[in-house]
């Protein structure tokens, strides 16, 4: 049953939107703190480009089928499933929470859980380090192109050239005088994970306070109903359920061995919320960010229960196989 609660990360952002519904932040205040979200975002991604040796993506590259796999899965195939939910739910969902189901489907992957997972059912790790970590670095790109191709498509507007150049400067940029300087800080940086988690948790729960404040002073309680709420959680598990046996069968249809189907179930299902919060600040700025990225958080503990099962399922299987 414990499998099934929240994670601490979760509760802590349950906990931020409870505190933005009741203590919005507004004003000069709010100013400062979006300025302060900014070099916090900027931080994360830095530490992100510094944390990922240059060996890892080498040896992973070898294994490019795999790869190619995964990211057709999180670049071609979700943003594919996203367009048709966003026509679908076009009728009865309001635009915002329409538009978050559009978002979830053109993110990268997960990097610190889809590796934990991986990890957990025995699969390939050194595998899942570099194709989660690919899809970070190509999500920066194909994220907001993907994104104002299938808002186009799906009569939502595009992305603006402003928004992307705020990407580059924000998480991009940073990302990169990171891999500069991780020759120089790469190890005191993986050597201290535990006391950079702050900045790396801290920075999105920012980011989220910051957009549910605005979002508040707005109206979203009065906007959006239980129903509502509970048409985006439907349509999340449905998203990942489709996902989730298009990569474990195809996996196998395709001969991957079971190490390798367990590197692409979790890596090709998973949507990150580290990377999706930070970019749809800057790709919806001027909007209800706050609405948008309701469905990425709900899809976040979706994703996180199924996988727990999903990665206890075949490690069992894996103990029992060796007996």
């Amino acid at each position: 049953m414990k499998r099934f609660l929240p994670d601490t990360f979760t509760l802590l952002l349950i906990c931020t939107v409870s505190l933005a519904s009741v203590l919005p932040i507004h004003g000069v205040a709010a100013d400062y703190f979006a300025m302060a979200t900014k070099v916090a975002i900027a931080a994360l991604f830095f530490l992100h480009g510094a944390r990922l040796s240059r060996d890892v993506v080498l040896a992973g590259l070898l294994h490019w089928r795999l790869h190619l796999f995964i990211l057709a899965v999180s670049f071609v195939l979700f943003p594919l499933l996203g367009l048709g939910a966003g026509i679908l739910t076009s009728g009865f969902l309001p635009p915002a929470l329409a538009l978050g189901i559009i978002y979830i489907c053109v993110l990268p992957s997960t990097v610190q859980s889809s590796i934990a997972f991986t990890s957990m059912a025995g699969g390939n790790v050194p595998a899942a380090i570099c194709a989660a970590s690919a899809s970070n670095i190509l999500g920066m790109i194909l994220t907001p192109l993907l994104c104002g191709l299938l808002l186009s498509a799906g009569g939502h507007g595009g992305v603006s050239l402003d928004a992307i150049l705020q990407i580059f400067v924000q998480l991009l940029l940073p990302f990169m005088v990171g891999q500069v300087m991780q020759p120089w800080v790469g190890q005191w940086v993986r050597a201290r994970k535990s006391l950079l988690m702050p900045i790396d948790r801290g920075s999105i729960l920012m980011v989220v306070y910051g957009a549910f404040s605005e979002a508040v002073i707005e109206g979203i309680w009065r906007s959006y109903s239980l129903t509502d709420i509970g048409v985006v959680v439907l349509i999340d598990m449905v998203l990942l359920a489709i996902v989730l046996m298009l990569t474990m069968f195809g996996s196998r249809l395709m001969g991957f061995a079971k190490e390798d189907e367990i590197t692409i179930t979790f890596c090709g299902s998973k949507k990150s919320l580290a990377s999706g919060v930070p970019m749809a600040s800057a790709i919806f700025a001027g909007q209800s960010v706050g609405a948008i990225v309701m469905p990425l958080m709900l899809f976040h503990q979706i994703q996180l229960m199924a996988c727990a099962v999903i990665a206890q399922h075949y490690a069992a299987k894996a103990k029992l196989a060796a007996k």
